[in-house]
């Protein structure tokens, strides 16, 4: 059984006992559990649920394992030729990582 659920403004195909890293999520501690009821798609065993946008009564239970994880960093480097000019910036994305927990159609 999986679902295509919102978190945070993107889209995730979860599966039970996954682990999913999610863009930061304000003030929760580690061990919380959230519910997100914006389950766009449920299949269980072939039987297929599509959302008009949302399925009703569809939520994704999950649990905050890490509140706070650094991404790998990413190296933005700028150049005007012939001009001498260089820049480089470094970026790290936070997120937090979650697993799910129940799936209930």
């Amino acid at each position: 059984m999986y679902a295509i659920v919102e978190i945070q403004g993107q889209q995730f195909k979860v599966e039970e006992g996954k682990k999913l890293f999610v863009h930061h999520i304000p003030e929760v501690e580690s061990g919380k559990t959230l519910e997100y009821e914006k389950v766009l798609l449920i299949d269980a065993d072939g039987a297929v649920k599509v959302g008009t946008p949302t399925v009703s009564g569809a939520k994704v239970v999950v649990e905050v394992i890490s509140p706070i994880v650094k991404g790998e960093k990413v190296l933005v480097f700028h150049k005007k030729r012939r001009k001498g000019h260089r820049k480089l910036n470094g970026h790290r994305q936070q997120f937090t990582e979650v697993s799910i927990k129940q799936i209930v159609a």
